[in-house]
């Protein structure tokens, strides 16, 4: 079969569609064939080379996947040939005292598709069952392949973490990106009133069409001084960064006293000064974020599927061209996911 898959960490050049062996499933695993895969920022670092990560080579990228089930391995009961399923990326041990506790993400070892595993940018991929949840019936092939990841990331975010409540005010830094959209898109669905900005009016422009309420070039104009503008100094209640370091300073002075920041990727770099007496003083919470449980993911294809939601899909590429449409993704000239078409 054909993968997306790399022999050494590096730049783009690493990155080559080759033939290898198609996976076998041991007990409790499922065999899919793969319409579309999403792809993510962290196919980006796995490429490059994570601290700490050791990848067996050659690697096949990739998270996020819709599939049709082509082989059931011994002891699965869940699902039967042919049943079309999207895939949880989450890799968790299933026993530790986090997993008992429903807090997957949490889990001493967890793990994601496309870092701990093979990964979906292939003709067919091995998953755990478990892993394997019925697509929404409203979204084509390119919307249900890049809905994973992202989706219940800021669904932990907003709902799991921040505890979003009707009303509130958000800030989410840098629309355009698949975080921040998915982000926009349940904020509004939750009656946030929501703060966006970029450094492109044409994705202000496109954001607005999704529900934003306010939005700002930050090459533009200043961020703290807009905020305090539109919320008459009070600040949001909730700060959205899936930035990093660019962003980190402007959480701090954007909420209000008592507000939240919560972070789940640093795109700009992992390291940033805080500002320890707006911290104490303004009495913040301050949370990190990664992915979501099995239950996170459970409510987030609910509410997509209630509300019939459907993520944003910027260009879909064949996996032929995957160095192309990972490409697209590092200039960040993208609005919204960046599908792969695997298979008809």
């Amino acid at each position: 079969m054909k993968a997306a898959v790399i022999h050494g960490h590096g730049n783009l050049d690493v990155l080559r569609v080759e033939d290898i062996e198609a996976p076998r499933p041991i007990p409790g695993e499922v065999v899919l064939k793969v319409l579309c895969a999403g792809l993510n920022h962290l196919d980006i670092w796995v490429r490059k080379g994570r601290p700490g990560a050791q990848l067996q080579m050659p690697h096949v990228l990739g998270s996020d996947a819709v599939g049709i089930v082509a082989v059931v391995g011994a002891g699965v009961e869940s699902l039967k040939v042919g049943e079309q399923v999207i895939v949880n990326p989450a890799l968790n041990c299933g026993h530790c005292e986090f997993c008992r506790r429903g807090e997957q993400s949490t889990c001493l070892s967890f793990g994601i598709m496309g870092l701990s595993r093979p990964g979906t940018f292939a003709e067919q991929v091995v998953v755990p069952a478990d892993n394997c949840y019925p697509r929404p019936p409203h979204l084509n092939d390119e919307e249900a392949g890049v809905l994973a990841l992202t989706y219940v990331t800021a669904w932990r975010m907003l709902m799991t973490r921040a505890q979003l409540k009707p009303g509130e005010a958000v800030l989410i830094h840098g629309v355009g990106g698949g975080a921040a959209l998915s982000s926009l898109q349940f904020a509004k669905l939750a009656g946030a009133e929501v703060f966006v900005t970029s450094s492109s009016d044409d994705k202000l422009s496109r954001a607005r069409e999704l529900g934003a309420d306010h939005t700002l070039n930050y090459e533009k104009e200043n961020v703290v001084k807009w905020i305090e503008h539109e919320t008459s100094g009070r600040g949001v209640d909730v700060a959205v960064d899936a930035v990093g370091a660019a962003t980190w300073p402007l959480d701090f002075a954007c909420v209000r006293k008592g507000g939240r920041v919560v972070l789940c990727g640093v795109t700009t770099g992992s390291k940033a000064e805080s500002d320890l007496r707006a911290l104490y003083w303004n009495q913040l919470t301050i949370m990190g974020s990664t992915m979501g449980s099995a239950e996170d993911f459970r409510q987030m294809l609910r509410a997509v599927t209630v509300n019939r939601l459907k993520p944003v899909v910027d260009e879909i590429f064949g996996l032929e061209r995957v160095r192309d449409a990972m490409e697209r993704m590092e200039t960040g000239g993208q609005f919204g996911k960046i599908a792969l078409r695997i298979s008809q």
